[in-house]
């Protein structure tokens, strides 16, 4: 079996608001629509859910991945992921000889100054390849593979960057807006 990894790291400034990110944090449904299209996303329990990823080509594969994905939050919010199952859309044979492994964390931390989340992620991917790209150069193959998992992983971070401060943004006024309402009526 091949194996392919990459890691990417994020560091991302947090706007003060009157409701701490922590707060946020702690709503792993909110963090997982912020990390993918929620078009993508089936809610399996309150920390589990699948995620069906977008349809990428490997050579001459076409490779659809589905992942059950579990976030565990604490207290503080540190929050944790961790892939709990995989499999491959479309393709049988690929599915029984791949394996994916995406553990990853990120944590609010604050200074005088300002808060920051901080965290990264590690992508794993094991597979064996079918009898039609065997004859590919194993070299040109894993770097191939790394080449695509970072790229998989550099997207999730743009949007992670992009997405999650808008969400709790939103988040943070619609919780304001609902104790406002409350103490009018």
């Amino acid at each position: 079996m091949l194996q392919f990894s990459a890691a990417q790291s994020v560091n991302i400034t947090v706007p003060q608001k009157t409701i701490a990110i922590e707060r946020y944090l702690q709503k792993p449904q909110r963090l997982v629509y912020a990390l993918m299209n929620p078009d993508q996303v089936e809610s399996l329990a309150f920390d589990r859910f699948r995620l069906s990823l977008q349809p990428f080509k490997f050579f001459v594969l076409r490779i659809q991945p589905v992942v059950d994905l579990e976030v565990l939050v604490s207290d503080t919010g540190n929050v944790r992921l961790r892939s709990v199952g995989c499999e491959i859309q479309g393709s049988q044979y690929i599915s029984q000889r791949f394996d994916l492994n995406l553990q990853g964390w990120l944590e609010p931390r604050s200074t005088d100054a300002a808060t920051y989340l901080v965290g990264q992620a590690n992508l794993t991917v094991a597979v064996e390849l079918p009898p039609a790209l065997r004859l590919t150069p194993k070299p040109l193959v894993e770097s191939a593979g790394s080449r695509l998992l970072r790229g998989i992983l550099a997207t999730i971070k743009q949007r992670l960057i992009q997405q999650l401060l808008v969400d709790y943004e939103k988040w943070v006024d619609s919780k304001l807006a609902a104790e406002a309402y409350s103490e009018a009526s």
